[in-house]
C-alpha cells in the first residue's frame, strides 16, 4: 500500500486503461485499521476522563477545596474545608469572576459552592449579608459566617470583590456567570492585544450586543442568498458568468460609492449637535467609514485588474458551468451536502470540546501554592492533550474528505453513465454506500497526509504568536515565509487529494495509485487546469463576493440608523465574515463539481476518440464545445477568427504561456503597488515575501508550463 513502487509496476500502471465504474474493491485497508485504532484511542481518553470523576466535576462544578457542588464529598488529606456536604449548594460562584489567567487557562479567583446566584448587583457587604440571610446563599468564604460579613476585618479578602455583578447559572453546568457586558470586555482585553485603548474595546463589544438582532438577521440573509444563488446556478448556468461579473462590478462600485457618500455625509454633519457622550462614538464611526471606503476602493481596483486578465477565458468556464448545472438538476441532494458535513463537524467538535473539558478536570487532587486544590494528570497520561489535538485535526479532515469522496463519486456516476435515465435513484446515497463499503481507508490516508502538513504550520503559527514583538525582522520574515510555504503545500495537497478521490471513485484504486494517476492527468493538462479551473474558481469567488457585498450593504444601511449610540465596526465585520463562510460552504460544492467534471473530461478525451467502441462519455454540451473549438482552431489557422483561443479547451502551449506571463506581470505589479503602501519593517518584509514567491513559485510554474508545452502529445481528434 506504499507510495513507492517498482519500475515494472509503474510501467504497467502507465499502460493500464481506466475502466470507470466497472470494478470495485476495498482500498487502503491498513490505513482504515490504523484510523479505527486511533479513534479507539480517542474513546479511551474520553472514558478515562469520565472514569476519574471528571464528568461530575465538569457538570456540577467544584470549589477551590476539591468539593463537588450538589453532593456529599470525601475528606482530602491535609486540605482544609474539604469533605463538606454541598447537597443544597448546587452552583459554583467565583469571588472575582472577571480575573482571567490565559496562560494557565483558568479564572484567578476563589471558587465556592453556593445555593443561589445573585441575580442583582450587590454593591456593599451589607447587600451581600442581606442576600445570604434571605436566600440562604453565603457568597463569602466558608470560614466566615454571614453575621460577620460587615464586622470582620477579613471580609475584604474572604468576600467577593465589590460590586458583585449580577449573574445567572449556565444551563447544565451550574456556574454563576456574570451578565454584565463589562466583564466580558475584560475577558476580551486579555485575549486581544492589539487594542491599546480599552475604552474602544468596551464600545466595540457594546455595539455587538446592541446590534445582536440585526447581526442574526443579516446572518440569516446571507444563508438565504447562498441558497438562492445555488438554485440560480442550476438553471441559468450559461449566462451565470456574465451575470455574476456584471453584478459584482455594480455591487463593488455601488458599495464603494455608498461608503464614500456616508463618509462625506457624516463629515459634513455639525458636531455641535452631538452630545459629548456620543462624540467619541461618532468619531469612531467616521474613522471606520473612511477605512471601509479606502479598502473598498482598493478592492474594486484589484478586482477589475483580475477580471481584465481573466476576460479571455470566460467561454471555457461557461461550458463547464452548464454541465455542472445539469449535474445539480440530476443530483439535487448535492445542494444539501454542506448541511450534513457541517452537522457531522459540529457533533464531533462538541464531543471534542466536552472531552477537552473533561481532561481539564481529570486527574488527582493536588494542593497548589495558594493552598487550593487543582486536579492534574501525572505520568504518560499527561500527554493525552497532544493526542487529543491531533485527533481534532485528523478526524475533521477525515469528515471533509468524506464529503469530497461523496461528491466525487456522485459526479463520476453521472458523467460515466451514458444513458442518464439509468442513473441510480439517489446517486448521492449510492456514493455514500461505496465510500463506506470500499474507500474509507483511502479517505483516512488522504486526511492523514493533510494532518501531517497542518500540524507543523499550526506549531509555527503558535510560536509566531508567542514571539510577537520579541523577534527581529529577519526572524519574523523567515517564520512567516515558512508558514506561507506550508500553507501553499497544504493547498496543493488538498487539490491533489481531491483529484485522487475522483480517480479512486472512477477506478477503485488505492490512494497512492489514484494520486499518481490524477497527477499524470493534471500534468498533461497543466495549462488547461490553469485556464479552466482558475477561471471557474474565480467566477465562484465572484459569487461569494456578491453575497458578502449584498449582506454588507444591507448591514451598512441597517446599522447606519444606530450610529448615534453604538459603534458598528465589529458587527459589520462579524456579518461579512459569516456571510463569506456561508457562501464558501455552499459554493465550494459547486467548485468540487467543476473540478471533478474537468478530471473526468480529461480522462475521457485521453482514452476515447469518438470512434466505435471508444465513444465519448461526455455531455452533448462538451461535445459541441470540443467540435466548435476544433472548427475555431482551423479558422484561426486560416486567419478567419482573430481571437479563436477564447473557445479552445486545448489551446496551444505558446498562447497559454503568454497568458501566464500576462498574469504574472499584473500580479507582480499589483504586489509592488501594495507593498509601496506599507512603510518601515512592513515594507521590507512584504517586498521580500513577494519577491521570493515570484522567484520560487511563479517563475518555476511558467518554466514548467513552457517545458510541458513542448512535451505535450497532440490532442485526440474528434471525429
Amino acid at each position: 500500500m506504499g507510495c513507492c513502487s517498482s519500475a515494472s509496476s509503474a510501467a504497467q500502471s502507465s499502460k493500464r486503461e481506466w475502466k470507470p465504474l466497472e470494478d470495485r474493491s476495498c482500498t487502503d485497508i491498513p490505513w482504515l485499521l490504523l484510523f479505527i485504532l486511533f479513534c479507539i484511542g480517542m474513546g479511551f481518553i474520553c472514558g478515562f476522563s469520565v472514569a476519574t470523576g471528571a464528568a461530575a466535576r465538569l457538570v456540577s462544578g467544584y470549589d477551590s477545596y476539591g468539593n463537588i457542588c450538589g453532593q456529599k464529598n470525601a475528606k482530602l488529606e491535609a486540605i482544609p474545608n474539604s469533605g463538606m456536604d454541598h447537597t443544597h449548594r448546587k452552583y459554583v460562584f467565583f469571588l472575582d469572576p472577571c480575573n482571567l489567567d490565559l496562560i494557565n487557562r483558568k479564572i484567578k479567583s476563589v471558587a465556592l459552592c453556593v445555593a443561589a446566584c445573585p441575580r442583582q448587583e450587590l454593591k456593599t457587604l451589607s447587600d451581600v449579608q442581606k442576600f445570604a440571610e434571605i436566600n440562604g446563599s453565603a457568597l463569602c468564604s466558608y470560614d466566615l459566617k454571614p453575621s460577620e460579613y460587615t464586622t470582620s476585618s477579613k471580609s475584604s479578602v474572604l468576600c467577593p470583590k465589590l460590586p458583585v455583578p449580577a449573574s445567572a447559572p449556565i444551563p447544565f453546568f451550574h456556574r454563576c456567570a456574570p451578565v454584565n457586558i463589562s466583564c466580558y470586555a475584560k475577558f476580551a482585553e486579555a485575549l486581544i492585544t492589539f487594542v491599546s485603548d480599552n475604552s474602544v474595546l468596551h464600545r466595540l463589544i457594546s455595539g455587538v450586543m446592541t446590534s445582536k438582532e440585526i447581526i442574526l438577521g443579516l446572518c440569516l440573509l446571507s444563508l438565504v442568498l447562498s441558497m438562492i444563488l445555488m438554485v440560480i446556478i442550476r438553471y441559468i448556468s450559461r449566462i451565470l458568468v456574465w451575470i455574476l461579473t456584471i453584478l459584482v462590478i455594480l455591487g463593488s462600485l455601488g458599495g464603494t460609492g455608498v461608503l464614500w457618500w456616508l463618509y462625506a455625509k457624516q463629515r459634513r454633519s455639525p458636531k455641535e449637535a452631538v452630545i459629548p457622550e456620543q462624540l467619541q462614538i461618532a468619531e469612531d464611526n467616521l474613522r471606520a467609514l473612511l477605512i471601509y471606503a479606502i479598502s473598498a476602493t482598493v478592492f474594486t481596483v484589484i478586482l477589475f485588474l483580475i477580471m481584465l486578465v481573466m476576460r479571455k477565458r470566460v467561454a471555457l468556464t461557461i461550458a463547464l458551468f452548464h454541465v455542472a448545472g445539469k449535474v445539480f438538476i440530476h443530483l439535487p441532494l448535492l445542494v444539501f451536502q454542506p448541511f450534513w458535513t457541517f452537522f457531522a463537524l459540529v457533533l464531533f467538535w462538541v464531543y471534542w470540546i466536552m472531552t477537552l473539558l473533561f481532561l481539564g478536570t481529570a486527574g488527582s487532587a493536588v494542593q497548589n501554592d495558594q493552598g487550593f486544590v487543582e486536579f492534574r494528570v501525572s505520568g504518560p497520561l499527561q500527554y493525552m492533550w497532544w493526542y487529543h489535538l491531533v485527533g481534532l485535526i485528523w478526524i475533521s479532515e477525515f469528515i471533509l474528505a468524506c464529503q469530497q469522496m461523496t461528491v466525487a463519486g456522485a459526479v463520476v456516476t453521472y458523467y460515466f453513465t451514458r444513458d442518464k435515465r439509468n442513473l441510480p435513484f439517489t446517486p448521492i446515497l449510492a456514493s455514500v454506500n461505496r465510500l463506506i463499503r470500499y474507500h474509507l481507508g483511502t479517505v483516512a490516508k488522504g486526511s492523514f497526509i493533510i494532518t501531517l502538513v497542518k500540524i507543523p504550520r499550526m506549531i509555527l503559527m503558535y510560536i509566531h504568536s508567542q514571539l510577537k514583538g520579541k523577534e527581529n525582522a529577519c526572524a519574523r520574515c523567515v517564520l512567516k515565509s515558512c508558514i506561507c510555504c506550508l500553507w501553499c503545500l497544504e493547498k496543493c495537497l488538498n487539490y491533489l487529494n481531491q483529484n485522487a478521490y475522483t480517480a479512486t471513485a472512477i477506478n477503485s484504486t488505492n490512494f497512492c495509485t489514484s494520486a499518481k494517476d490524477a497527477f499524470v492527468i493534471l500534468v498533461e493538462n497543466a495549462l488547461r487546469v490553469a485556464a479552466i479551473n482558475t477561471v471557474g474558481d474565480f467566477m465562484l469567488f465572484l459569487g461569494k463576493v456578491l453575497i458578502v457585498c449584498s449582506t454588507g450593504l444591507a448591514g451598512i444601511m441597517l446599522l447606519n440608523y444606530q450610529q448615534d449610540y453604538t459603534v458598528w465596526v465589529l458587527p459589520l465585520i462579524i456579518v461579512c465574515l459569516f456571510a463569506f463562510l456561508v457562501a464558501h460552504c455552499f459554493l465550494s460544492i459547486y467548485e468540487m463539481v467543476v473540478d471533478v467534471l474537468f478530471l473526468c473530461f480529461a480522462v475521457d478525451t485521453k482514452y476515447n476518440d469518438g470512434s466505435p467502441g471508444r465513444e465519448f462519455y461526455m455531455d452533448k454540451v462538451l461535445m459541441e464545445f470540443v467540435e466548435n473549438s476544433r472548427k475555431a482552431m482551423k479558422e484561426a489557422g486560416k486567419g478567419g477568427v482573430a481571437d479563436a483561443r477564447e473557445l479552445k479547451p486545448m489551446v496551444g502551449g505558446d498562447e497559454e504561456v503568454a497568458t501566464l506571463h500576462e498574469f504574472h506581470f499584473h500580479f507582480l505589479s499589483l504586489s509592488l503597488f501594495t507593498d509601496c503602501t506599507s512603510s518601515g519593517e512592513a515594507f521590507v518584509i512584504c517586498i521580500t515575501q513577494d519577491v521570493l514567491l515570484f522567484l520560487f513559485v511563479c517563475l518555476p510554474i511558467t518554466w514548467m508550463a513552457e517545458f510541458l508545452s513542448h512535451l505535450r502529445p497532440p490532442s485526440v481528434k474528434v471525429s
